[in-house]
C-alpha cells in the first residue's frame, strides 16, 4: 500500500471498482435477457393466459348533428387552428 494513499481514499477506489463490476454484470444480464426474449413466436404463443374474444366489439355509433351543433363546431376547429404556432 503506497504511503502517500489514505485508507479512505483504497476503499473509495475498491467501493467503486465493485460498483462498476456489478453494474456491468447486470447490464449483461439484462442485454442477453432481451436477446432471448427478441426470438420471432408462433401466432398461437402471443397471449396464451388471454382468452379469445368471443363476439366482435359493438358498432361504431354515429350522430347527426343540427346545423347549429355544426357551425359551433366548425367555429370551434377554426379557433383551435388558429391559436396553433
Amino acid at each position: 500500500m503506497p504511503d502517500h494513499v489514505s485508507i479512505l481514499q483504497l476503499t473509495g477506489v475498491a467501493a467503486l471498482a465493485l460498483a462498476t463490476v456489478i453494474w456491468v454484470v447486470g447490464l449483461v444480464r439484462l442485454l442477453r435477457r432481451d436477446r432471448s426474449e427478441a426470438v420471432p413466436r408462433r401466432h398461437g404463443d402471443a397471449l396464451r393466459a388471454m382468452p379469445r374474444q368471443r363476439q366482435p366489439g359493438p358498432d361504431t355509433e354515429s350522430v347527426e348533428l343540427t346545423p347549429e351543433e355544426h357551425a359551433a363546431f366548425a367555429g370551434l376547429v377554426r379557433q383551435f387552428s388558429d391559436s396553433r404556432p
